[in-house]
């Protein structure tokens, strides 16, 4: 999951990066830029003045902001990009005349980000937490924390369109787990095609589900025809 894009239409996919600018004070700008290393290079392969350098701030304020340094740093990282994701999500899925358009979109998102950055921009949260679920145990809490938010929240829509919590639940966790393995996927094989199929694999699922307690529920719609 990343930030909010232009389009806000129902159909259209929308920009999955958080964009730098809307924040501009130091903090602000170290934040964006650390968000935006991680997901590139990873936590590990960050350093402080690289993210110094790349929020054009002096390498001091890092540590005035954050006194805990890079742990810190990416703690609050974790945090405000899951939030972002999460608006993101409720965003797109706000913007869908229904739950299957707005599965299909926030997908369609994922993918076309993926596309235009040239397969370096995917998720920050799951990138630190490959890195540091066995070495680093506040950062791994911080990511779990993320993503249970995540996961309530989809629980949460899902229920909404008819579904029980149990079967939300397990529906969301399938599609995240799904959508942060084809990131990997699309990121090694350099296609959009892994997002794509667990896209199109999350849509069915829903309507499957959908399907058992709205019999009037249509045939899922192709990614043509839902555009």
């Amino acid at each position: 999951m990343a930030g909010i894009g232009d389009s806000g239409e129902p159909g259209k996919s929308k920009d999955m990066r958080g964009g730098r600018g809307a924040n501009r004070d130091t903090r602000g700008r170290i934040m964006e830029a650390s968000g935006d290393l991680f997901r590139r290079n990873g936590y590990t392969g960050t350093g402080l003045k690289q993210i110094a350098t790349e929020a054009g701030a002096p390498f001091g304020s890092i540590y005035h902001f954050f006194p805990g340094g890079k742990e810190h740093l990416g703690a609050e990282v974790i945090r405000w990009s899951g939030a972002m994701y999460l608006r993101l999500f409720e965003t797109i899925m706000d913007a869908a005349p229904d739950v299957l358009t707005g599965v299909h979109d926030f997908f369609a998102g994922a993918a076309e980000t993926l596309r235009e950055t040239g397969y370096a921009d995917a998720c920050p949260i799951a990138a630190v937490a490959l890195e540091v679920a066995s070495t680093n145990e506040p950062l791994r809490q911080v990511t779990a924390e993320v993503f249970g938010s995540w996961i309530d929240a989809g629980t949460e829509r899902l229920a909404g369109s008819g579904l029980s919590r149990e079967t939300g639940r397990m529906l969301m966790i399938s599609m995240l787990a799904g959508l942060e393995g084809a990131f990997v996927l699309s990121r090694a094989l350099r296609s959009t095609e892994p997002v794509e199929v667990a896209g199109a694999t999350a849509v069915a699922a829903v309507r499957e589900a959908l399907g058992r307690v709205q019999p009037d529920v249509a045939r899922t719609p192709s990614s043509e025809e839902i555009r």
